[in-house]
């Protein structure tokens, strides 16, 4: 029961009933679906919102797009540092390649020139590698890989590729002794190959040679370059030895005379050892001559 002129508050107001706002409701939607459908009205409205909810469907993926990257980044970096490791490991080795590669160019080469010494001397010559240096502080010896099985001798001459280094000294079953030129009880006959002048070289330590008793007045100066003279019948003639670095003509009857060795005496790792030079036999006496007997005449 209502008073006069007092209306009812809105809660208690009745509007259409539930199942009909819903069929209401329906048919609008379907209306529009079926509108938007054949007319494309609504096209422009969708645009606009998807601008409208971009920022939100970032928001919204953002935590998922985080771990899947994380995961991806994690990944790759631990491929990358496996992949770095890898090409670490390769470049050594290739790296270690090219240094062998570069060392055998440069035995290649050293082999080469031997080869080429060795046809120069046209005699028996044995191939050895130096294996390390004599221990012995006072005297320049080193050893060689090759001994008496090989056919090595006391005495014979060693070169390499630039001339004369030194001389078989002793003999073991599989290796030798080598004395290089620079020991300072070393000596070797050598000849200026320019005017043939002879004289004896001696060693005078620290990679330095001496041409001792050499009158002053001898034709002999710097730049001149000493040969072997074959005098010994140990060397063969005409083998490079050393080079005239300074003459001192002052003082003594005698001049001095100091050379620098040709050869790689403290660096050479492959060398040729010379046999002796043999001697041509000497050709036979000819036979005296027959007489013939005359006959008497009868």
């Amino acid at each position: 029961m209502s008073l006069v002129g007092h209306k009812p508050p809105p809660i208690f107001r009745r509007g259409p009933a539930p199942l009909v706002r819903l069929m209401l409701f329906v048919s609008v939607c379907l209306a529009m679906l079926v509108s938007d459908l054949r007319f494309r009205y609504l096209e422009v409205f969708r645009h606009a919102m998807s601008v409208v909810t971009y920022p939100l469907q970032m928001a919204a993926a953002t935590p998922a797009d985080v771990v899947r990257n994380a995961s991806v980044y994690f990944a790759t970096l631990v491929e990358v540092q496996r992949d770095n490791a890898e090409l670490r490991r390769q470049q050594l080795g290739s790296g270690e390649r090219l240094l062998r590669y570069e060392l055998l160019q440069q035995e290649n080469a050293h082999l080469r020139k031997l080869l080429e010494m060795a046809q120069r001397v046209q005699t028996r010559s044995i191939a050895a590698d130096i294996l390390y240096n004599a221990p012995d502080p006072f005297a320049r010896k080193v050893i060689l890989d090759r001994g008496a099985q090989q056919g090595i001798e006391p005495g014979l001459a060693v070169v390499d590729a630039g001339g004369v280094i030194g001389q078989v000294t002793r003999v073991f079953p599989v290796q030798s002794e080598v004395t290089l030129l620079t020991d300072r009880n070393q000596a070797i006959p050598v000849q200026v190959e320019r005017n043939g002048l002879r004289g004896v070289l001696f060693g005078a330590g620290q990679g330095r040679l001496e041409m001792r008793f050499v009158i002053g007045s001898a034709d002999i100066q710097p730049g001149d370059r000493l040969v072997t003279s074959g005098l010994d019948g140990v060397f063969v003639p005409g083998l490079p030895v050393a080079t005239v670095v300074s003459v001192d003509r002052e003082g003594d009857a005698f001049a001095g005379i100091v050379c620098e060795p040709l050869a790689g005496v403290e660096r050479s790792m492959q060398v040729l050892v010379i046999g002796r030079v043999d001697l041509p036999p000497a050709p036979p006496a000819p036979a005296p001559p027959v007489e013939k007997k005359k006959g008497k005449g009868r």
